[in-house]
């Protein structure tokens, strides 16, 4: 296997606002081609080979520069252009026992970049990032906006407002993973898990995204000069893995209407290690049994299944991100529990979404199913272009508050309480 090739590039820059960045400035994925003294032609440039090489010659131009105004001139390469910026010789302040020198941008003494040997996709990847940042415009046909009834088009293609039908669950990579494939192992472990406790879960599609990290720290002088502190922010990337999925054939909208004298709606919950919340137990004769969830529940424990709750009230229960730590955000069930209990007291009706297998059927008319499938236009007038994918179908984030809460190994079967 050959060597990878690298290039000197900008991983980050150290800079106390991005949104002050502009094109003048050496941005993160900045390819370095060649570094001068003064702006002129492609020859009087010092190549750039290595990172420890453009430290060298940094080094060197930091006493000409000084000729010329304190200024040198690097030769960069971004996207398809080449650019040629004016730019600070400044001394790496890390490098304590080896002067090491890098640039700073010469409109602002803050934007000090760190420089490195990336690859050609890291780098790409890196400017693409800056790109956003900077909201350099793409050139091309000019566009305009047009107005689109929003309400109309989620009231006729929606059956039921309250299920997105689609969800995402977004893992960060753990300390020790610096390739993307030790991250999507653990996403597809996640999900084999999931399916195999007998969370009724379909695979949509698995997506790498650019994360950006931020840290901000604060230098100041002597006490007496206190009061001028400098701050300064590092910004950093890292690869997540996003994993889409639907709720098995589709999510059955169920709704709790509790009578008179009925202190509870009659079900137990628990959650699952992979982080969803599922009815375990229903009694008879309670709000939860007329609405039909001690029958779906008795079919999918009869197949060896779980009924599990994707949504309360239109709220999200779906555990959405697993952090660089390996805890997964799910919602905390004994909230949920509280939210019912004070439904209950007040006598309030309770909207719930169950996921179902193909074997599910609902024992009463009221219960409504939302699925991929069920996503039609309305019956009357023109019929639109069919979506073409069902990542169209944009995930909206739960309103329930989410936990960082760690799944503990040791807990009975496939429940934590």
């Amino acid at each position: 296997m050959g060597t990878v090739h690298k290039l000197v590039c900008v991983k980050k820059v150290k800079q106390n606002a991005a949104e002050e960045w502009n094109e003048s400035m050496p941005l993160p994925g900045d390819i370095i081609e060649g570094v001068a003294a003064k702006e002129g032609e492609d020859e009087y440039y010092i190549p750039a080979k290595a990172r420890s090489e453009l430290s060298s010659s940094l080094g060197k131009l930091s006493k000409s520069v000084l000729e010329v105004g304190g200024t040198a001139w690097v030769k960069i390469r971004r996207g398809d252009a080449t650019l040629k910026l004016r730019v600070y010789v400044v001394q790496e302040r890390s490098s304590k026992f080896q002067r090491r020198f890098t640039i700073r941008a010469a409109s602002d003494d803050r934007h000090v970049a760190v420089l490195g040997n990336l690859t050609y996709e890291q780098c790409s990847q890196l400017q693409e990032l800056s790109r956003k940042v900077v909201n350099t415009e793409e050139r091309g046909l000019s566009k305009k906006e047009v107005k689109y009834d929003w309400k109309k088009v989620v009231g006729n293609y929606l059956p039921d407002q309250r299920s997105t039908v689609i969800s995402s669950v977004l893992f960060m990579p753990l300390a020790g993973e610096h390739r993307v494939e030790a991250t999507t192992a653990r996403c597809m472990a996640w999900f084999s898990a999931a399916i195999s406790s007998g969370v009724p879960l379909i695979f949509v599609n698995i997506q790498t995204e650019q994360i950006i990290t931020s840290e901000r720290t604060t230098s100041g002088g002597d006490a007496c000069w206190a009061m001028q502190q400098s701050y300064t922010t590092t910004i950093a990337t890292a690869q997540g893995v996003r994993l889409w999925f639907l709720p098995g054939v589709a999510e059955m909208s169920v709704v709790l209407r509790p009578e008179r004298g009925e202190t509870r709606f009659g079900m137990d919950i628990k959650r699952t290690e992979e982080g969803f919340i599922c009815i375990y137990t229903v009694a008879k004769r309670t709000a939860a049994d007329r609405a039909g969830l001690r029958h779906l529940h008795e079919q999918a424990r009869e197949s060896g299944q779980l009924l599990v709750l994707s949504r309360l009230e239109g709220k999200s229960l779906v555990p959405s991100t697993v952090s660089s730590t390996g805890l997964i955000q799910c919602c905390d069930n004994a909230e949920v529990k509280d939210f019912l209990a004070s439904a209950i007291n007040n006598m309030d009706l309770i909207h719930l979404h169950v996921m179902t297998w193909p074997n599910f059927k609902a024992s009463t008319a009221a219960s409504q199913v939302t699925g991929i499938d069920t996503i039609k236009p309305p019956q009357e007038g023109p019929r639109p272009v069919p979506m073409s994918s069902v990542s169209r179908i944009n995930s909206r984030r739960g309103l329930l508050r989410d936990q960082n809460q760690p799944i503990a190994s040791d807990c009975p079967g496939n429940w934590c309480t």
